[in-house]
């Protein structure tokens, strides 16, 4: 980020097993592909839910980068009250969201985040994280499917011409793209339910774009959304 505005961004496969010293070529292989390099950062802030690699991004911080450092987690304020059971239990990225998505808008949201699970994390009117959902991934529902199935194929997921696929690719594609989308209507029906108003939703993650066009309960798609949200959380703990 420079400012609000969104300087560059890349996406990378996650290696639960990276040394800080790999994460450090990584990240300066991508910086220097935009003419960029680490001594150009201000200030890191880091979001991972594999617990492997977070003292590893902090080592790398301590190595190779200059000004202030944050991980997402116990002691960092996000501006959100957690009325969970066991606050420390909300996964870094659950957060994130919820805090971008609260921000975009006034009243309640639910962001739906379509990742390796499926979440969907909830914020109340008064700015509170209430809770949320944890569904299947997409990826790892097809991947099992594709699997466990010997005549089935591997595939990549786009989106479906119609319901009634006329061949065993198609009908795959119509499986999981409508499939997904029921799961989510009926789970945002439910939440908003519970609310007892209608939230605004917003959709996030790889595959949103191929499941959110085909839902009744999705108002908008940001991919930006978790970045934006480590900005936020990143102005309120300098």
């Amino acid at each position: 980020w420079d400012g609000e505005q969104l300087a560059h961004d890349w996406r990378l496969a996650t290696d639960r097993f990276a040394t800080a010293d790999q994460i450090a070529i990584r990240i300066r292989g991508l910086l220097e592909l935009d003419g960029l390099s680490l001594e150009s950062l201000d200030a890191t802030i880091v979001s991972t839910v594999v617990p492997q690699l977070g003292p590893e991004y902090a080592l790398f911080a301590e190595r190779h980068l200059k000004g202030a450092y944050s991980q997402v987690g116990p002691g960092v304020k996000t501006g959100m009250p957690i009325l969970m059971d066991t606050p420390h239990e909300v996964g870094a990225d659950r957060l994130v969201n919820a805090v971008s998505a609260h921000a975009g808008g006034e009243g309640a949201c639910i962001s739906v985040d379509f990742g390796t699970s499926t979440n969907f994390d909830v914020v109340s009117g008064a700015g509170e994280y209430l809770g949320g959902v944890i569904g299947p991934g997409v990826e790892i529902s097809l991947e099992a499917l594709t699997s466990r199935t010997a005549k089935l194929p591997r595939i990549d997921l786009s989106s479906p011409d119609a319901a009634i696929g006329k061949n065993t690719i198609a009908a795959i594609q119509a499986g999981f793209a409508y499939g997904f989308a029921g799961l989510v209507d009926g789970i945002n029906n439910r939440l908003a339910d519970e609310l007892q108003e209608t939230p605004r939703r917003i959709a996030t993650g790889g595959l949103a774009n191929i499941i959110a066009p085909h839902c009744e309960t999705i108002d908008e798609v940001d991919h930006l959304l978790t970045l934006r949200g480590l900005r936020l959380i990143h102005e309120l703990n300098v």
